[in-house]
């Protein structure tokens, strides 16, 4: 017999061999009709797998991250079939599953498919699905593996055999079908629905541009119909939302093919967007003991080398750059992290001086292949609001929750209300991935679990999700649309302090290492923008919008008084700007509307001289005419009150 832990921390026993499925049958006869997928010690299993031993036994259904991710890699396999039956000469390569949905990566030789081939893929990917073929794990030797591919004629499936050890090599089959797969799928085809394909284009074999391009077409599914409509609907709703679109129409920010792809340039609107936002956190940072920094945009190879970033990262950063003269290797900034290990280094630390907070708005670049790329979500450059705190062992659980407070005030300044927390730990199947003793990773997993329990937050664990020099705390937000982002981030580090011989000395006159915490309630500043605009959007909060109203002229007759209203607004420190164009009232009124301005003054004839404004408002229309003095005490007592932020 073996004993079976469930997720509730319930224990059962069974008979040795018994499948995941048979005990999910068990345990009732909702989640067997409902289970997707499992994990079975931290590794993913199929629910076919016979258990061997005691251990820890989970399973996720539609409504888990891990259930709709088997999902989605389940049918990334049945598009690969349905696919290579209509493209019989193709050359499959990787199909996983992505945040939402999944795609396949496809070598199509001298044939082309395009988004007017959806519908006949489609139908014939439905045809598959309805087989209810079973998905079945079969391990293979090397040789045989090679063999079959080598029948095939597929150099991509070889090159990633090659890489594997024997005894590893599985393939996953279903119907007539079978690819090269570690596993992770749901029990058969039927579950699956409804699908819609999303999406094509080009990416390279292993994302490296000297390799062929290849034909990527991405997809999502679901077990039900509803589903994909409600989708659908969202999708709709999502178009109009979209922070390209919302930022072009107020003017925060615009991309250069001439600069390169992925580089925003921010226009003055969104500047000032941009450094409201800053100087809100600076203050609370203030407040909190940080003391700002700045660093260059540039540092030695070497410098990487001891973090570990050039390491973990190289591929995702830019080339080096070589200087002219001396043979000194450079690479533009991946992150803050090491530089703000060497100012703690440039001077020596007591015990008393400790917990040392440095803080900065510092750009980082990163390699993102240019299919990835999208707006403000996925760029090349970004701005991250980056703190690291440096502190004594004693220090670590106090300053941990003081972080998790400070990414919950900037939540609620900015209305997102609705979040989830992920403890992001080690995957214990690839301890290659990353740096650091066994100890040390262990203190610091369960710092930030006493912190997540201390605070009562309702978290749930993901292996394999840690950065690689230490666990995360990570706050995904639900948007308005029902979206999971993440954006805040803490992290806890025993292992840079070590690379970087970081040191503090005791009472005891004896020397110690800090601990630090990485923490980034932003996260980057563009992605925030880009899920804040989408939230809202583009309805921004009042303390945040770049601009609180705009003056309507009726003629050019009132620019004069125009001007006297918007200098009494600009010295209560409202934002402001005049439409004198010679357009009709109306007009002014609709695109003033489109471009989201909370508030319009018109004024005219009567206006000025009553010395008064007539007021509109974005959402409720006419509110009437007020002296300027009593609408700049309303304004200004609904901008400090605006989410209850005084900024």
């Amino acid at each position: 017999m073996i004993e079976i832990t469930l997720k509730d921390g319930s224990t059962k026993k069974y008979k040795k061999g018994i499948s995941a499925y048979s005990i999910a049958e068990d345990i009732s006869e909702s989640l067997a009709r409902n289970v997707l997928s499992a994990n079975f010690n931290g590794a993913k299993i199929e629910l076919s797998t016979e258990i061997l031993k005691s251990g820890k036994l989970n399973f996720y259904t539609w409504n888990d991250d891990e259930g709709k991710s088997a999902f989605w890699h389940s049918s990334a396999h049945i598009l690969a079939q349905t696919v290579l039956s209509l493209y019989p000469k193709v050359k499959l390569t990787i199909g996983p599953s992505i945040e939402n949905g999944f795609y396949y990566d496809f070598d199509l030789g001298d044939k082309t498919i395009s988004e007017n081939d959806f519908p006949i893929i489609e139908k014939k990917f439905m045809f598959f699905a309805s087989q209810k073929s079973e998905f079945r794990m079969k391990l293979l030797s090397k040789l045989d593996a090679k063999a079959y591919y080598k029948k095939e004629k597929n150099p991509y499936k070889l090159e990633l055999i090659e890489k594997l050890n024997d005894g590893e090599i599985t393939f996953c089959h279903h119907s007539d079908f079978s690819d090269l797969c570690k596993g992770g799928h749901i029990p058969h085809t039927g579950l699956v629905k409804a699908v819609k394909l999303t999406n094509i284009a080009g990416a390279y074999w292993k994302g490296d541009e000297n390799n062929k391009q290849l034909t990527r077409i991405y997809g999502i599914s679901f077990p039900k119909q509803k589903f994909l409509k409600e989708y659908l609907t969202l999708i709709e709703e999502a178009n109009k939302r979209d922070h390209r679109k919302i930022g072009k129409e107020l003017n925060l920010f615009t991309f250069s093919n001439k600069v390169g792809l992925g580089l925003p340039l921010w226009l003055p609107k969104g500047t000032d967007l941009k450094n409201r936002l800053q100087t809100f956190l600076t203050k609370a940072q203030d407040k909190a003991g940080y003391k700002m920094v700045e660093t260059p945009h540039i540092g030695k190879k070497e410098l990487y080398e001891t973090s570990g970033h050039f390491e973990k990262y190289g591929m995702d950063s830019f080339q080096p750059i070589e200087t002219p003269g001396k043979k000194e290797t450079f690479l533009l900034k991946p992150m803050n992290c090491p530089h703000h290990c060497e100012i703690y280094n440039s001077q020596n630390w007591s015990y008393k001086d400790l917990p040392v907070r440095y803080a900065e708005f510092g750009t980082v670049y990163r390699y993102e292949q240019s299919g990835e790329l999208h707006g403000l979500t996925r760029v090349r450059g970004f701005t991250q609001d980056d703190a690291h705190i440096f502190c004594t062992p004693n220090q670590l659980e106090e300053e941990f929750i003081k972080v998790i407070d400070l990414v919950k005030y900037v939540f609620k300044a900015v209305s997102f209300d609705v979040f989830t927390v992920q403890v992001s730990l080690r995957d214990p199947n690839n301890p290659e991935k990353y740096i650091g003793s066994e100890r040390n990773w262990n203190l610091a997993e369960k710092a930030i679990l006493m912190a997540a329990d201390s605070k009562k937050l309702d978290y749930n664990i993901k292996y394999g999700e840690a950065a690689f020099y230490g666990p995360k705390l990570d706050f995904m937000v639900k948007d308005a649309l029902g979206r999971k982002w993440q954006l805040g981030t803490i992290q806890v580090d025993y292992n840079l302090p070590v690379r970087f011989d970081l040191k503090y000395k005791t009472k005891n006159n004896e020397y110690m290492r800090p601990v630090m915490i990485h923490r980034a309630p932003f996260g980057s500043l563009e992605r925030f923008v880009a899920i804040l605009l989408e939230h809202s959007g583009g309805n921004l909060p009042l303390w945040l919008v770049p601009d609180h109203l705009i003056i309507l002229t009726l003629s050019e007759k009132y620019e004069k008084y125009a001007q006297k209203v918007l200098n009494k607004l600009k010295i209560n420190e409202i934002r402001a700007l005049i439409d004198n164009r010679n357009e009709t009232v109306g007009k002014k009124i609709r695109e003033a509307q489109l471009k989201k301005y909370p508030y319009m003054l018109v004024v005219g004839e009567r206006e000025m001289k009553d010395n008064v404004v007539s007021v509109r408002h974005r959402i409720d229309g006419d509110l009437g005419s007020l002296t300027i003095e009593t609408f700049v005490q309303i304004l200004s007592t609904e901008i400090k009150g605006s989410n209850l932020i005084e900024v």
